[in-house]
């Protein structure tokens, strides 16, 4: 496994450095939403950094099981990235399993990781999230403990934040779901050793959480007086609560659409040559951009946009990053997740034809600036 990502001396003065790590902040001000879309690509230097947004109200234990059962769930997609050598075991049978539970705990005995965690996730991993008896059978305070480095270490950075969105202000809010929110936050810390960022409200009944400014850069902060102009669009389905970064390479473990774009393209040979999110640099002061499905040689970006996509701050960000790639030359698709998943020979001949102009044209001059 890569070493994790250690911050250098430019990562204290970070933006998104503002918080302390180890405790729980409230971000006053600060709209989840633009804090996700100002967060991709995750900065070099910064923790790994998922995004949840609670749907219902319900008692502190059952808040804490549905987030961990969510963060499991995202662990398992992300497997094999945080466990070495994983990656070239395809089977699922018992062989496949003792590979994978070698892996865990070789891992285990050189890391804080806790072996018998580490196994069984690895073997739930690799089983696939429809096996049956697929949940965890440890302790809330072991797995909170586990997820979090595992969650760390398959983006290979030293530790793990949470943002946890809190509802729109409003004057009759209830008390106590705050209070448990906030309980349930301040458990993760203690028990797990997340960081936990409240964004997105205010913070009317728990006052020993500390409230830090944090200054987004103007470019994502403009965003916000951008989307006035902009009409009502779609919500996002409540079914979407917890959200993380893609990992690089691949595409990503909680997209159906885009896994299912991999599969339909994978047998095409003039498909070769494709990225999935990658970050495209094209100057080492410009702004950089992850882009979803990627052909560098001939620069032709494909975007899949799921429900994350459909708030007015993505909305408006997405529009003016298509533009600014147009004019370094690259040319860019968008389909939705629904596209993809009802008609995906449709999308694909999509990107067939523009995938030969583009070649018939020559060389994209920016084509290699990808990490």
């Amino acid at each position: 496994m890569a070493h994790p990502v250690r911050a250098d001396g430019d990562a204290s003065r970070a933006w998104w450095a503002a918080p302390p790590t180890g405790r729980v902040s409230h971000l006053p001000g600060i709209d989840p939403e633009l804090l996700r879309v100002a967060l991709d690509p995750l900065p070099p230097a910064a923790p790994a950094i998922v995004h949840y947004r609670p749907t219902v109200t319900c008692p502190l234990g059952d808040l804490v099981d549905t987030l961990l059962d969510q963060l499991d769930t995202a662990a398992l997609a992300m497997f094999p990235r945080w466990l070495a050598g994983a990656d070239h075991v395809d089977s699922e049978g018992t062989l496949g399993v003792a590979a994978v539970r070698a892996l865990a705990a070789r891992t285990a005995a050189g890391s804080r990781h806790f072996g018998p965690f580490l196994a069984d996730l690895a073997e739930r991993g690799l089983r696939g999230p429809h096996h049956p008896g697929g949940r965890s059978r440890f302790a809330p305070g072991v797995r909170a403990a586990g997820l979090a480095r595992v969650i760390a270490d398959a983006y290979d950075r030293q530790s793990c934040v949470l943002v946890m969105a809190l509802p729109d202000a409003d004057a009759d809010a209830d008390a106590d779901a705050e209070r448990t929110l906030v309980a349930a936050a301040e458990w993760l810390v203690r028990h797990g050793g997340f960081t936990v960022w409240l964004a997105g409200g205010t913070l009317r009944h728990a006052d020993r959480v500390r409230s830090v400014p944090m200054p987004v850069p103007a470019r994502f902060a403009g965003l916000a007086s951008t989307t006035e102009r902009l009409p009502a669009l779609a919500a996002e389905p409540a079914s979407t609560v917890l959200a993380w970064p893609p990992i690089a390479g691949v595409p990503r473990g909680d997209s159906a659409a885009e896994q299912a774009l991999e599969r339909a393209l994978a047998p095409h040979d003039w498909a070769r040559g494709r990225r999935w999110n990658q970050t495209y640099e094209w100057h080492v002061l410009a702004t950089a951009y992850r882009l979803d499905l990627f052909w560098p040689t001939e620069g032709l970006a494909v975007e899949v946009d799921g429900p994350e996509h459909r708030g007015r701050i993505a909305f408006a960000n997405d529009r003016r990053r298509d533009v600014q790639l147009q004019l370094l030359g690259l040319d860019v698709l968008r389909f939705t997740n629904e596209q993809v998943l009802t008609d995906a020979p449709a999308v694909v001949d999509g990107i067939r034809r523009l995938l030969a102009r583009r070649r018939a044209g020559g060389t994209h001059p920016h084509g290699d600036e990808t990490s």
